[in-house]
């Protein structure tokens, strides 16, 4: 597994459901760490890509994707209303989405913890290689162009994310981080 880090300021009530946010690119190790946290502390997990390819035998199409993460954002946000610790398990490569999902986390009386996974490309390549012999039906084929593309669409987490302090405004034209999250995520809302 690659190396960790994990935000913890954010822990602040510990009767209160937690939110966990699993960052990182394909094939670092998110979705072993997620199960690793649904048995720890008896958390949904919600992991994209179990979604998508029943769904839809593919993970790229981005409408696809937009519907299915926005389903299961709406799914964690219930949960975490009824007491459910939560486990969201598709990458969250922007800051953007982070802070939408902190944010709705927090309206809701939640904790979130930030679990950053990063493994060095030649690591994360064997990680890929490995998934595609063994279990092929749970990934799409990557090629190393592919990841390398990847790689420059993803913002790693800063500092302040890491700690917990984020809490950023939505973004420029949004007046609020529910307009931003309708608009990037329809099928989340009500």
């Amino acid at each position: 597994m690659g190396t960790e880090r994990t935000s913890s300021a954010s822990r602040g009530n510990t009767a209160a459901p937690t939110l966990y946010l699993t960052v990182g690119l394909p094939a670092v190790g998110k979705t072993h760490r997620a199960k690793q946290i649904e048995a720890e502390v008896g958390a949904l997990r919600l992991t994209k890509d179990e979604w998508m390819l029943p769904l839809f035998g593919n993970l790229e199409d981005d409408n696809q994707r937009s519907v299915v993460e926005g389903r299961l954002v709406w799914l964690a946000v219930r949960a975490l209303q009824l007491g459910t610790h939560v486990v969201l398990d598709f990458g969250l490569w922007s800051r953007v989405e982070r802070s939408a999902l902190r944010h709705l986390a927090r309206e809701v009386g939640a904790n979130v913890e930030l679990i950053y996974i990063e493994l060095d490309q030649k690591a994360q390549k064997r990680h890929r290689n490995h998934r595609q012999v063994n279990s092929p039906h749970t990934t799409i084929p990557m090629s190393d162009d592919l990841l390398a593309t990847y790689q420059s669409k993803f913002e790693a987490p800063t500092d302040d994310e890491l700690i917990g302090a984020a809490d950023d405004p939505p973004p420029t034209g949004f007046p609020t981080w529910r307009v931003w999250i309708a608009d990037w995520w329809p099928s989340s809302m009500d």
